[in-house]
């Protein structure tokens, strides 16, 4: 959780929720219901426990809507949180921080539900050497705030875009011929970049070794096959980091960080969120 959360493309992407609600107007129900110098005081509680993420989009968002709204933090993201806790308190115009509600809360229980997957990732990886990380499996606008929310679960990050480092797939080896073209190709035009290389048996793992890696991705290898792979690697280029991919399940999570890879990559932390359930209590 090292880097903070980009407010940019975070305030983008809260832009685009008020846009969508804001659509046809302003808030018809809260103009009917609620008079124009009513103030409202609310608190932000989960129901159900995990992992909060995202706190700064409850601010951000109220912020965008009335800057007469004040908010106050009592937790920080990362915190491990119970039913009841009281994560903010909101307070100002009724009309503004009602017609802000849902965005804040969409984007914040969608960060602490990625969040609280990935605890419970990290937490069975626990003492093993081996970290959960996320993919590029995010909605378009998404990224950074999906990434943030690993992080703050105790996961680490994959690239987060095309150019921040080299992954070379199935199909660039089909482009050019073999693994060894392609990984000198890449190498060649961005020697500054870090490179890992996907294989699907242990036959393309010996062979794309030799070229010492930085990381190499095992797609779909059994963990009795990925302790093979760890071995070769031991064996071949210490150096170089392993890590496992495809149809991992919580369930099979610690088995395969046993064998001794470096990293489990999960693109369900992010592809296939449940929120964690945040309301907005009056």
């Amino acid at each position: 959780m090292s880097t903070p959360l980009n407010k940019g493309t975070t305030v983008r992407l809260i832009r685009l929720g008020l846009d969508e609600d804001f659509a046809h107007g302003p808030d018809a129900t809260s103009e009917a219901t609620v008079d124009a110098d009513a103030v409202l005081t609310a608190h932000v509680v989960p129901r159900k426990p995990g992992v909060v993420a995202g706190l700064d989009t409850v601010v951000w968002t109220m912020h965008e809507v009335s800057p007469d709204i004040d908010v106050t933090l009592h937790a920080s993201d990362g915190d491990h949180v119970a039913p009841g806790d009281r994560l903010a308190t909101v307070a100002g115009p009724a009309r503004a921080v009602l017609s802000a509600e849902r965005t804040a809360l969409n984007l914040l229980t969608y960060a602490s539900g990625i969040a609280t997957q990935t605890f419970q990732w990290a937490a069975v990886l626990e003492g093993t050497g081996a970290r959960v990380r996320d993919s590029r499996k995010t909605l378009p606008g998404y990224r950074d705030l999906a990434k943030y929310a690993v992080r703050c679960g105790g996961g680490v990050n994959h690239r987060m875009s095309l150019g921040d480092a080299v992954l070379i797939k199935d199909n660039h080896v089909a482009s050019v011929g073999s693994v060894a073209e392609a990984y000198r190709r890449t190498t060649a035009a961005f020697p500054d970049l870090p490179s890992e290389i996907e294989v699907d048996n242990l036959e393309q793992l010996e062979e794309v070794l030799a070229f010492s890696p930085d990381l190499v991705m095992l797609d779909n290898f059994g963990v009795e096959e990925t302790r093979e792979a760890v071995d070769k690697r031991n064996a071949l280029s210490a150096g170089t980091k392993l890590e496992s991919s495809g149809g991992l399940t919580l369930d099979r999570a610690r088995a395969y960080a046993e064998t001794g890879v470096d990293f489990l990559a999960v693109g369900a932390l992010t592809h296939s969120v449940t929120i964690l359930d945040i309301g907005l209590d009056a």
